[in-house]
C-alpha cells in the first residue's frame, strides 16, 4: 500500500472513530434527560422503574392533600380511577392546584406507592388537560375525563358588564 492510501485511510478511520464517541456521548447525554410519562394506573401494575426520573399524570384525590404548615412540604394522592399512590412535594404548588384536578409531576419513583415530585404542574383553565393525562383517564374509564378539550381551545369571550 502507498503512503497516501495509507494516509488516506488513517484520515477516514479517525473520523468514523470520532463521529462514533460523538455519536456515543450524544445517546449517552439523550438517555440521561428523557422523561416518560406513566399513568396510576400503569405504576400500580409495576410497568415504571423505580428510581428513575419520569413524569406521571392524573387526578389530585380529594381529601389527600396534607400540608406542613411550618415548611413546604405537601403529600397528596393521585389516581386515574383504577390505580393511586402518593406524591410527595416540596415546594410551592401552582396557584390552580387543587383536589379533583389534573397535573402532572416530574420526579422520581421512590416505591410503588410514593413518587417524590421535583415539579409540580396544574393544568391552565378548566377546558385544558394535558392530552397524555386525558388518554390515560379515558383508559381508565375515569367520569368527566372526556370533557376537556385536548387542545386546550379557545374559550367564547362573554363581557363581563363593564
Amino acid at each position: 500500500m502507498n503512503p497516501v492510501r495509507k494516509q488516506r485511510l488513517l484520515v477516514v478511520l479517525a473520523v468514523l472513530i470520532g463521529l462514533g464517541i460523538a455519536c456515543g456521548l450524544m445517546f449517552y447525554a439523550l438517555r440521561q434527560n428523557i422523561n416518560l410519562f406513566y399513568t396510576p394506573q400503569q405504576i400500580a401494575a409495576g410497568e415504571a422503574p423505580l428510581d428513575a426520573q419520569m413524569r406521571v399524570g392524573g387526578l389530585v384525590e380529594p381529601g389527600t392533600v396534607i400540608r406542613n404548615p411550618e415548611t413546604l412540604d405537601v403529600t397528596f394522592g393521585l389516581t386515574d380511577g383504577k390505580g393511586r399512590f402518593t406524591v410527595h412535594y416540596q415546594g410551592i404548588l401552582p396557584d390552580l392546584f387543587r383536589e379533583g384536578q389534573g397535573i402532572v409531576a416530574n420526579g422520581t419513583l421512590v416505591s410503588r406507592t410514593r413518587f417524590e415530585a421535583e415539579e409540580v404542574l396544574a393544568k391552565h383553565d378548566e377546558t385544558y388537560m394535558p392530552p397524555e393525562v386525558q388518554d390515560a383517564l379515558e383508559k381508565a374509564g375515569h367520569p368527566g375525563a372526556s370533557k376537556a378539550d385536548p387542545k386546550g381551545g379557545e374559550k367564547e369571550y362573554t363581557p363581563s358588564g363593564y
